[in-house]
């Protein structure tokens, strides 16, 4: 795991210019540092030592004539098996390392190397002779890569904010991708909120020559769900397969650990992995921590937890330096508190695995059974249930029992549904709010998705859309930003080439069964684990953002910051402070109002914008720490 950065173009003093760049991110490699400066082309490279931990497993790394330069980001788990079929072919290693085999199977294999890989990857390879770039991410997303054509140059690398280093770069605000940000909290699609600037999607690689860049698709998931086998033999697969996966993510020269929440993803991963340590963040007791659960399962299957609670105080006053890491503003509350767990798991571990993508694999989120309930509804023609939609919105009160049901069944699926966090503005909620308005843009990000299944059951669908969009831009992104602020590195075995091999071949039957979900992974969970974790309801992160929103301290905060500039400059700001003042007061025209996600979206996206628009240059929370220190000495 580490992190790297470059540029292909013209620039001066390029050797100081990529050490700025790759010092943006010292937080990704603490251990050691490489560069590799031309004429053309330089890449650097910040190292966390996993696997091969000598010098000999630093980067970049070279072919053996010196013609290609490699930088690198992720773990190969089949290299081992990769690097037998190299050398057997010519290839001369001088190293350990999964990185190494990346380098020989390109010069082997070319782009098709992408197709033996099994692993999380984004890398470049610098073709010394050829002045070719070629750049390649894994197929779901898992590790980040980022680039830019700005005034002659291509940047690129693990996060956008190495890229403010650059002479050559342009910071400029992309305030048209605000209105999909507000509906989805987060940015949709391969854009940024930065304008020039996109993320290469999962799946892809690119070359660059000439100063031309070509974007190419390798692969995409294809759900079959043409399993035939009973239901017994398709959980002993799904054992195997995660069995095989976890061994493999467990291949490492430092020790692996585990997050551990009290539901059945993390539980089983830690049980299959049968880690040392494993870790558990929550907040006040009740329903705002799982620290209680998870400790209770860690000691039915004889592991260390090491849990935090954490306060109000540093949740809210870390979102700053929070969402510096971050790159762009994603408001999923769960991303902060997935700081604090990857904190406490630094200190005692550089690996940990964890459970993100099950539900999109298996058919794990509830909203996932909505289209198997009240079937009867549905048959009532889709013209009176539309007309239903548009009465229940118009004149019935918000917070009314059933209005949200009739709202959403007067639509179609593909109408309604366009990622796991749905709706936090509507469309023409957003288009009010902005001051600039905003065109739909929603089913332009969605159509896409539902014509590549268009097919298949609801679920699947849903799972399709999912994968693209919320693993991809939320859950994906967060576990990797916030593991690497911490310098850890994240696992995630559900995420797979071999567990998506099957996955893709369940019918529906054994992913969903309302009110039950991820039916055949937690038949084979239950085998191994108690039925009280295998069994139980997909909850999410609990966090209490609703709750502090309506305290005075946390309510001024939020105040303020709807009050700023930069709000005045985005926003209707009357509609913001209404929004959260009938929060606080628990009223909305008479009716029950919970407008904390909509108020978090906004503010975490000012947060943002506060630290990379609003003050200048950001300052790495490091550095800024020191400067506090000096100031205080001195004074």
């Amino acid at each position: 795991m580490c992190g790297f950065a470059g540029f292909v173009g013209a620039v001066e003093k390029r050797e100081e210019v990529l050490t700025n760049m790759m010092n943006t991110i010292v937080h990704r490699g603490p251990d050691s540092e490489g560069k590799y400066v031309d004429e053309d082309a330089a890449l650097g490279f910040r190292r966390l030592s996993i696997i091969d931990l000598s010098e000999a497993g630093g980067q970049p790394l070279y072919n053996e004539d010196k013609s290609k330069v490699l930088v690198f980001n992720g773990e190969i788990y089949n290299y081992q098996a990769l690097r037998e079929q190299l050398i057997a072919a010519g290839h001369v290693f001088v190293s350990n390392t999964d990185s190494e085999t990346l380098l020989h199977g390109y010069e082997e294999w070319g782009e098709k190397l992408l197709d033996r890989l099994r692993g999380m990857y984004a890398f470049v390879i610098w073709d010394v002779r050829k002045k070719r770039l070629f750049a390649a991410r894994d197929l779901f997303g898992i590790k980040p890569l980022y680039y830019a054509k700005m005034n002659g140059n291509l940047l690129f690398g693990s996060e956008i904010k190495c890229f403010m280093e650059h002479p050559k770069f342009d910071k400029i605000f992309n305030e048209e991708a605000l209105g999909n940000y507000l509906s989805f909290q987060f940015v949709p699609t391969a854009e940024t909120f930065f304008k020039g600037v996109y993320c290469l999607e999962p799946g892809h690689y690119f070359t660059y020559e000439n100063g031309e860049m070509n974007i190419v698709r390798y692969f995409e998931p294809h759900f079959t769900g043409d399993c035939s086998k009973s239901f017994e033999e398709v959980v002993d697969e799904v054992e195997a397969v995660m069995k095989d996966s976890v061994a493999a993510h467990k291949i490492s020269d430092v020790e692996v650990a585990s997050y551990l929440s009290s539901g059945v993803d993390s539980s089983y991963l830690t049980y299959l992995g049968q880690v040392d340590h494993t870790f558990t963040v929550g907040f006040e007791e009740g329903k705002y921590s799982e620290i209680q659960d998870a400790k209770e399962f860690a000691e039915s299957v004889h592991m260390q937890n090491d849990a935090k609670v954490i306060t109000p105080e540093e949740y809210w006053d870390n979102l700053s330096d929070i969402q510096y890491y971050m790159d762009e503003p994603v408001a999923d509350p769960a991303a902060i508190a997935l700081y604090f767990l990857s904190k406490e798991a630094a200190k005692k571990v550089k690996v940990v695995l964890s459970g993100e993508g099950s539900d999109e694999l298996f058919g794990g989120y509830n909203i996932y059974c909505e289209p198997l309930e009240h079937t009867a509804f549905n048959k009532i023609p889709l013209g009176i249930r539309r007309f239903l939609a548009k009465f229940a919105e118009r004149f019935l009160p918000r917070g009314m029992k059933g209005r949200g049901f009739l709202m959403r069944h007067g639509k179609m699926l593909e109408e309604r549904y366009f990622a796991n966090a749905t709706n936090i503005f509507t469309e023409r909620e957003a288009d009010a709010i902005l001051r600039k308005g905003c065109e739909p843009g929603i089913q332009k990000v969605t159509a896409p998705l539902y014509a590549q299944v268009s097919d298949k059951d609801p679920v699947t669908k849903m799972q399709y859309v999912d994968l693209h969009l919320w693993l991809v831009h939320d859950i994906l992104m967060k576990g990797d930003k916030m593991g690497m602020a911490n310098s850890l590195e994240v696992r995630v075995p559900f995420l797979d080439k071999e567990v998506l091999k099957l996955a893709q071949t369940l019918p529906l039957h054994y992913k969903v069964r309302a009110p039950k979900t991820k039916v055949a992974l937690r038949g084979a969970a239950e085998r191994v684990i108690r039925s009280k974790t295998a069994e139980k309801k997909k909850l999410g992160f609990p966090i209490p953002i609703r709750v502090w929103l309506k305290e005075d301290a946390y309510y001024q905060r939020v105040r303020d910051m709807f009050e700023s500039d930069a709000a005045k400059k985005f926003f209707n700001t009357e509609l913001l402070l209404r929004m959260l003042d009938d929060h606080k007061a628990g009223k909305n025209h008479n009716e029950k109002a919970d407008n904390s996600r909509k108020i978090w979206t906004v503010y975490i996206f000012l947060v943002w914008y506060d630290r990379y628009f609003g003050h200048g240059k950001p300052v790495h929370p490091a550095v800024a720490a020191k400067a506090a220190v000096k100031v205080a000495a001195e004074g």
